[in-house]
Formats: C-alpha cells, structure tokens, sequence
C-alpha cells in the first residue's frame, strides 16, 4: 500500500485526484497507476486502470488471475469492472469512498450474482495515511 500511496503523491503534484494503486503478482509489482483523466484528456484514466494496463504489459495477458491489487481509495464502479473482467484475485484498499466506492460504501458490486469471477476484498490498510492525502486534495481545492 504504500507504494500505492507514493503513485497518489504522483497525482497530487500533478493537480489529479491523488488515488494510486499497484498490481502484485507472485510477491512483486508488475503495474503500478495514479489518476490522470486529466493530464490525458481521458476519464477512463483512473488509477486502478492504469495500474491493470500495466500489469497486463508487463504478464503479456490481460487476464491477471491471482493477482492483488492494491489502491488508495474504494473504487469505483468502472474501475471495479475492469478488476473482474481481469480476474483480479484480491482488492485491498485504503480509504473509503463515500460517495461512489462500490466495494463497500455505496453498494457491494463485487458480490452481485451475475458475476462470473469473486474478487475478495479487504478494506482499511493503512486507512489514516490514504484518507490523509484524498481530504489534503479535496481541502486545498475548496
């Protein structure tokens, strides 16, 4: 999580929402990913996208079964489908996300019937230090 957090600090001196995240795979980082929607004039640029991107490139498979992905902030609901179609192992985030995480706070995407892959979620890592960065954005912008 806290190379998550160093990959948030990287959207925060950017002017992005400081979310980041990294895809581990067999004990080692294989993508790592901070929101940029805007710096790439692309919404779909958040950083659990990025992250599963990379980590994809660097397997040679979009399919990145038994991996852990590790994020800042609850995600939200596109970035939760992207993590089942990859076939993501585990979720671990930090913060929640009270408005539109989809693991917990919002609604529960992951234990929706139809899905064809359960991703396990664990929510709460390091909890202080990623609510810390997400409120210091969000206190600044206002």
């Amino acid at each position: 999580m806290r190379d998550a957090l160093e990959q948030a600090q990287r959207a925060l001196d950017l002017g992005e929402v400081p979310v980041g995240a990294v895809v581990v795979q067999e004990g080692r980082i294989v993508g790592m990913g901070f929101n940029q929607p805007i710096a790439g004039n692309d919404p779909t640029s958040h950083g659990e996208i990025v992250a599963l991107r990379a980590a994809a490139r660097t397997l040679g498979n979009y399919r990145l079964t038994g991996s852990t992905l590790y994020v800042t902030v609850e995600p939200c609901l596109m970035c939760a489908g992207a993590m089942v179609h990859a076939r993501i192992g585990t979720l671990v985030y930090g913060a929640s996300e009270p408005k539109s995480g989809v693991a917990h706070s919002v609604m529960r995407a992951f234990d929706h019937p139809s899905l064809n892959h359960r991703v396990e979620v664990v929510s709460g890592v390091l909890e202080d230090d990623c609510s810390r960065i997400i409120k210091k954005f969000f206190k600044e912008k206002r």
